[in-house]
């Protein structure tokens, strides 16, 4: 039976990957902050599908946590056939010279940083079995930059730029890379961008139909599903009502 490790696991995209994989029988490894749905989510996963999960609560940002409850796993469970670096997130929606340090730091260490630290670990796993596909979450924010979206941007065209790099580094070990650059997407992603702001976060998507996270899930498993000899390196999906990051045709 195959393994997926799934960052971000407990909402959005994350939550839907682990359905679908799971629904394809693969076991999982499901990473989080939020205890509480995290557990219930590998419960109710488990008891659905009738496969094995490993629940690890873990902040990607924190390298040592993170590194000690990837490590502590079990070597039965280190061998990792896919990878998804689906943790990240927005915060704030500022001009550069109004933005928050806070919020450019919690940015930078989620959506690079953690996602470096995870790679790092699981690729090595990959490495010694000469196999793997790693699938980087990226954005239209790595394709292009919006107004205020500047740090935000930045990191998601570092993404890219690491996706890009991986793809090179990993190729003569026959592990795969891919990115999945979403654009609007309906999840948690606009009610964390703005701390919590319910009704701001439901704006963004009035007067069209976006993507739902079972959209960016299935672009997943379709990459992931293609025979051996096909990558597939980078997909870029957008809702119809959607032409770039800041172009969108609403009712």
């Amino acid at each position: 039976m195959k393994t997926a490790l799934i960052t971000g696991a407990t909402s959005g995209i994350g939550a839907a990957c682990a359905d679908l994989f799971a629904a394809q029988g693969y076991n999982l490894i499901l990473v989080a902050r939020r205890e509480e749905l995290l557990k219930e989510g590998a419960r109710s996963l488990e008891e659905k599908h009738g496969i094995e999960i490993k629940a690890l609560v873990a902040d990607v940002r924190i390298h040592d946590d993170l590194s000690y409850a990837l490590e502590t796993l079990p070597a039965a469970w280190k061998q990792v056939d896919v990878l998804i670096n689906n943790a990240g997130l927005s915060q704030g929606l500022d001009p550069i010279d109004k933005g928050s340090i806070s919020d450019w730091d919690t940015m930078i260490d989620t959506n690079v940083k953690g996602l470096l630290y995870v790679t790092k670990i699981v690729s090595n796993w990959m490495i010694l079995r000469k196999s793997g596909h790693i699938i980087n979450i990226g954005s239209i924010a790595g394709q292009e930059v919006y107004p205020n979206g500047n740090v935000y941007c930045a990191t998601k065209h570092a993404v890219d730029a690491l996706n890009k790099g991986m793809r090179i580094d990993l190729l003569p070990h026959g592990i795969k890379v891919t990115a999945i650059n979403p654009g609007m997407v309906e999840t948690e992603f606009s009610k964390v961008r703005f701390k919590g702001d319910e009704s701001r976060a439901k704006k963004v998507y009035d007067g069209l139909e976006p993507l739902v996270a079972n959209d960016i899930a299935e672009a997943i498993w379709f990459a992931v599903s293609r025979p051996a000899h096909v990558n597939i390196n980078d997909m870029l999906i957008m809702p119809t009502a959607q032409a770039s990051g800041a172009i969108i045709k609403r009712d």
